[in-house]
């Protein structure tokens, strides 16, 4: 079965059309360059400063597991690319309770924050986005750390559904398209008995498709352009596009240098090719 990480993640509506928050942009710089530690000061300021905007703890959780896949070297594509390896632990890394603590804490805060927004507005695109994130992070915590991989599937449904409302309010909400696009490759990906027991709104399971919507956040996308170029990057190693998934992973090692994965992965990449990564 395809356990492609969904992150977390997308962004709010009024940093789309408007000026993004200084704060978020800042810290995902930083989550994607692999500073965990100065993108949660950034995230904390940001918190601080908008304490009921529900986006704001949903990067905070989206921070927590990162950094914990990162520490327990989940996060080389290659474990994306072989399923088998996915369950395996690598170097015998255990999940930190604290990180497990404070990642529930921030799911949480998400929860009730948007929970009061969606009911002053059921289409409140911040509260919808946030809530996207919070089950996307959720679903990926579940999979990946907890190693739950079919019951996540739930969870991620979740996430799509409140993706799914959320691009029927703005269609040119770009960043939400990449949940959408992961489900419908995710989907398309799950073996054919499995899928007549998971039904998503609005998702046909086309490959192809959640390829297309993927694309569309890498050329439109604001907070997750990068994220949905690391999740192509992982389809093209999958369906045997070395050449696909190197130019993806060059853009990725210019874009944040201090990325020591996407280097390493560019480098194997290369190699693979016969060619050189400088």
């Amino acid at each position: 079965m395809l356990r492609l990480p969904i992150l977390a993640g997308l962004l709010c509506v009024s940093a789309l059309h408007g000026a993004s928050p200084d704060g978020i942009d800042l810290a995902l710089d930083r989550m994607y360059n692999q500073d965990y530690r100065a993108a949660h000061e950034h995230l904390d300021q940001y918190i601080a400063a908008h304490p009921q905007d529900p986006v704001g703890y949903a990067f905070r959780a989206s921070a927590y597991l990162f950094g914990e896949l990162d520490r327990m070297g989940i996060l080389e594509s290659e474990f994306f690319v072989d399923d088998n390896k996915i369950a395996e632990k690598k170097k015998k890394m255990e999940p930190d309770p604290g990180t497990r603590e404070k990642f529930v804490r921030a799911v949480h805060d998400v929860e009730t924050r948007a929970d009061v927004m969606l009911k002053a507005n059921p289409n409140d695109p911040q509260a919808l986005f946030a809530m996207c994130i919070a089950q996307g992070v959720a679903t990926d915590y579940m999979a990946f750390i907890e190693k739950k991989q079919f019951s996540s599937l739930s969870i991620a449904k979740k996430s799509n559904g409140y993706a799914q409302r959320l691009l029927k309010v703005d269609p040119k909400f770009y960043d939400a398209y990449l949940t959408a696009g992961i489900s419908e490759y995710m989907i398309g990906s799950l073996p054919f008995f499995i899928k007549w027991f998971v039904k998503f709104d609005n998702v046909d399971g086309s490959k192809d498709r959640g390829v297309d919507r993927l694309k569309m956040v890498a050329n439109f996308g604001h907070y997750f352009k990068p994220f949905s170029k690391i999740l192509l990057s992982i389809i093209a190693l999958r369906e045997k596009r070395p050449q696909e998934a190197r130019a993806w992973l060059t853009d990725l090692s210019q874009a944040y240098p201090e990325n020591r994965l996407f280097r390493s992965e560019l480098a194997k990449v290369t190699s693979r090719l016969g060619g050189s990564a400088n």
